[in-house]
């Protein structure tokens, strides 16, 4: 299997039996997402054969994903992206996790965030432990989670991502359990990953897939987003201020709002 032999910048993978191992390598960063890693992923996810029955996406034990590269997409940074430019990428590979020939499973533990919560959301089963929480901070850029919200709002319900939207609020495990973001928690979610794999890995592709036909004929929700989330990715990451935010923070290490914190203070009193 050539996907193991490879050697990646941005992911590590393991096959073990039909399940195999995605997970994110870029700790330096807070395993955010950047083109590289977009195009690893699918490259891995191309080369997988056909007796993969699960795959499971984690990140490390203390961080799952924090979102967008911030410094590939941020205005003069040497060699960053157009902005928006992996939109689509990263919608087509959310796309496959959602709608693949194989059972997937999020596994996660730390902070997910912004389109760490796309990759979680993607996923058929989300276990995470009791240190994982989730939240969308896009708002607080001038931006918004359009990518990730058809996923989102798939698995969770339009409100509930509409709150996680504005409020920009993380979750914890037990919330996000409550709100089914995520499936099974607890303090231990190594034990829980095996005790699932167990099972999952009984499971045919052809019952998946054939599962999959018959699910898509209640909801192809992700399917007709697809143009909409491009076109407001689009236009929010060409957007001059959000940009200008966007690169403030990338060189400071300042929020958009820390100029104003007295105001917070005053408030609160």
């Amino acid at each position: 299997m050539g996907v193991i032999d490879t050697i990646y910048q941005t992911i590590q993978v393991r096959l073990t039996g039909p399940v195999f191992t995605l997970r994110f390598a870029r700790p330096e960063a807070g395993n955010t997402i950047n083109a590289r890693l977009i195009e690893e992923c699918h490259q891995a996810l191309s080369s997988i054969d056909e007796t993969v029955q699960v795959v499971v996406v984690e990140g490390s034990p203390t961080v799952f994903c924090l979102g967008a590269d911030f410094k590939e997409v941020s205005v003069g940074v040497p060699g960053a992206s157009a902005p928006g430019a992996v939109a689509e990428p990263m919608y087509e590979l959310w796309s496959r996790l959602a709608n693949g020939p194989w059972i997937t499973v999020a596994h996660v533990r730390g902070k997910a965030n912004a389109g760490g919560v796309g990759f979680v959301a993607a996923c058929d089963i989300v276990i995470a432990d009791r240190t994982a929480d989730f939240s969308l901070s896009e708002m607080l850029f001038g931006l918004f989670p359009a990518c990730v919200l058809p996923f989102l709002i798939r698995r969770i319900g339009r409100q509930r991502a509409h709150y996680l939207t504005l409020s920009t609020q993380p979750l914890n495990a037990e919330q996000a359990l409550a709100w089914g973001l995520v499936d099974v928690c607890d303090t231990d979610s190594d034990v829980l990953l095996r005790r699932q794999l167990g099972r999952l890995r009984c499971i045919s592709r052809l019952a998946v897939q054939r599962y999959r036909q018959y699910m898509e004929t209640f909801d192809d929700q992700v399917i007709r987003a697809k143009r909409a989330a491009l076109a407001a990715n689009r236009a929010i990451f060409t957007d001059k201020e959000n940009l200008e935010k966007i690169a403030r923070y990338v060189n400071t290490g300042k929020f958009p709002w820390e100029p104003w914190a007295f105001l917070v203070k005053v408030w609160s009193i």
